[in-house]
């Protein structure tokens, strides 16, 4: 009886930890929505499961989003606007409300693992920084009461404003104006077991420093890197100096056992003049290179045991997005369902041309080799096993 109850014991605990990492594997997704020609919530299902891409973040709560994925097995992370977040911090009741309507009433047919509170928002409105504590612990007290809070994972997205002296990576800390309010929230994320999660674009520190870095060295292709001087460590891509910034910032404020998850990184197709790189070529070569990275699932040279997990911006280019041109062309997709490169993913809308090809990069080379069967066809669904992580 004593090593039956051993058993259970293990695997409820097992079970716990495996929802509250609210991952699968190493790679996932961000359904993004800014535009109004993409395909509808019921065909985006179909094609994540055809290109075998489990997790999902979006950045509301949008019902019509919810019941599509129902009954699906995707695992989905939603957000809370950064417009609510003044409301959840002031009032535990709307906060309850809200997690009863929005993640309470589709669970368990939706597997909603997490609630993002908030996006980018330290570092940006002064307002809106003093109410994102507030709001986290309300959601997180809201999920408890509810009697889900260990399967929903509370979390919130930072951009790399919040950090000062990124380079080399071992000399980042947070910026003087975010550490006051970085500091709690860390402490409160510690306490629950949440990651630290960051949005990294080697594209941007590409694009905003120009003539500083070799396009190789972000683009994962073969280039001689750089040296940290103070911890020795070399870095041969652009991504895991970012990631390891960060973990100097949060070590240097006190949490070193924190998990960096990477919850944005991707490459522009296209942009404005003043965007050079984002061509379907740079941003082909680059989510190649990132899964081939992320299929090894090993860490970064500062923490080579915390297997690198990223969410890829985005899904799909989206029309509406204000900005730069480049935030226009992140997409694996175009609006009508089709790649916009080829990564060996299905598409909604087939691309193939009349004659039937495989087609890769080889990164050691930068070479591109075509072969053209009239024996076989190598189908879809097995490059994506030959791509799956």
């Amino acid at each position: 009886m004593k090593i039956l109850g051993l058993v259970f014991l293990v695997f409820f605990l097992a079970r716990d930890a495996r929802l509250a990492m609210a991952f699968t594997g190493t790679f996932g997704i961000n359904y993004g929505r800014i535009a109004d020609n993409i395909p509808s919530p019921e065909k985006v299902v179909t094609l994540l499961k055809a290109a075998k891409i489990k997790n999902v973040r979006i950045y509301d709560a949008d019902h019509s989003v919810l019941n599509a994925f129902k009954g699906t097995g995707l695992e989905l992370v939603i957000g809370l606007p950064n417009g609510f977040l003044k409301e959840m911090s002031a009032n535990p009741d709307h906060a309850l409300t809200w997690v009863e309507d929005n993640v309470k009433a589709f669970l368990p047919d939706t597997h909603i693992v997490g609630i993002a509170v908030g996006n980018e928002v330290l570092g940006g409105d002064v307002d809106l920084s003093q109410s994102l504590l507030g709001a986290a612990k309300n959601i997180y007290n809201a999920t408890k009461k509810l009697g889900i809070d260990k399967g929903i994972q509370i979390s919130t997205a930072h951009s790399q404003a919040v950090f000062q002296n990124s380079y080399p990576p071992s000399s980042c800390t947070f910026t003087e104006g975010v550490a006051p309010l970085m500091k709690p929230l860390l402490e409160f994320f510690s306490q629950i077991g949440s990651p630290f999660c960051l949005n990294a674009y080697p594209f941007l520190a590409y694009t905003y420093n120009k003539g500083k870095i070799d396009i190789n060295y972000a683009l994962f292709q073969p280039n001689k890197g750089i040296v940290d001087n103070k911890t020795d460590l070399h870095y041969d891509n652009l991504l895991d100096a970012q990631i390891d910034a960060a973990y100097a910032a949060l070590e240097n404020a006190g949490f070193k056992k924190m998990e960096v998850i990477i919850t944005e990184t991707g490459w522009a197709s296209y942009g404005d003049e003043s965007e050079a790189a984002a061509t379907p070529n740079n941003a082909r070569t680059y989510h190649f290179n990132l899964r081939k990275r992320l299929a090894k699932r090993k860490g970064t040279p500062l923490r080579p045991k915390h297997v690198l997990k990223a969410y890829i911006f985005a899904l799909f280019n989206e029309d509406s997005k204000p900005g730069a041109g480049s935030e226009k062309y992140y997409g694996l997709f175009k609006a009508d369902g089709s790649i916009s490169y080829d990564l060996g993913l299905p598409g909604l809308k087939s691309s193939a041309t009349s004659c039937s090809f495989f087609s890769f990069k080889e990164v050691g080379g930068g070479k591109w080799y075509r072969w053209c069967s009239l024996l076989f066809t190598i189908s879809a669904s097995t490059l994506i096993l030959l791509l799956r992580l």
